[in-house]
């Protein structure tokens, strides 16, 4: 009788051992296991710390690219009291780019620059002196389109009979008679000036004028 009472009292430590054990786990998984909504809260805030990253490299970068759009760099020679490459805001004119050297020297021909034209990047100014025959140079920078378009057109002054031919409407006879007249009189000036070859009339240079160049 005391055997069986005993066996009864291990089983009842066991069952309660047992079910401690099983409130513990379930204790765990209500506490620290985390529900769906705190996966959504937690995936809703990662997601939101990417977009507020990319925003900041998106808004780093566009600031950057304003940065440099609001700079000119520009190479001042010439009479100016320091020669050199300045960098300015944007919308600067001539006389911002000379008052940036010093000013002008006591030799400069102030007629030899346009102090109100409007700079661009990588413009060059030159201030000539007094009685030097040289006039500003501040080119403007092409665009694309510009660009390629000027490097399509066959320079008359320097083009080889078979350069000439591949203008539409110069054959080999006008291809030759550019050339006798260009060895007889010197580079052409201009391109009106391809007027006075024989044969080339005001219709034919119209149809060439955009297809050629001097320089």
């Amino acid at each position: 009788m005391d055997h069986i009472l005993t066996e009864i009292k291990n089983k009842k430590f066991l069952l309660v051992g047992l079910g401690g054990v099983i409130f513990l786990f379930l204790t765990y998984f209500s506490f620290f296991q985390p529900t769906k909504e705190q996966d959504d809260l937690l995936l809703t805030s990662s997601s939101n710390q990417v977009v507020e990253q990319r925003e900041v490299l998106t808004s780093d970068r566009s600031l950057s690219s304003e940065s440099e759009q609001d700079v000119l760099v520009v190479d001042i020679k010439g009479e100016v009291k320091k020669e050199g490459v300045y960098q300015l805001p944007a919308g600067s004119r001539v006389n911002d780019a000379i008052k940036a050297a010093g000013g002008l020297t006591e030799l400069a021909d102030k007629k030899s620059v346009n102090l109100a034209q409007k700079l661009t990047d990588a413009s060059v100014i030159y201030v000539a002196s007094q009685g030097e025959n040289i006039s500003v140079v501040t080119p403007q920078i092409k665009t694309d389109e510009e660009s390629q378009l000027a490097s399509s057109k066959v320079n008359i002054n320097q083009a080889s009979l078979s350069d000439l031919q591949t203008i539409s409407g110069i054959g080999a006879k006008r291809a030759q008679d550019i050339i006798d007249y260009r060895e007889s009189n010197g580079s052409f000036q201009t391109v009106d000036d391809l007027k006075k070859v024989s044969g080339i009339g005001e219709k034919t240079f119209e149809k060439l004028r955009e297809l050629i160049s001097v320089d």
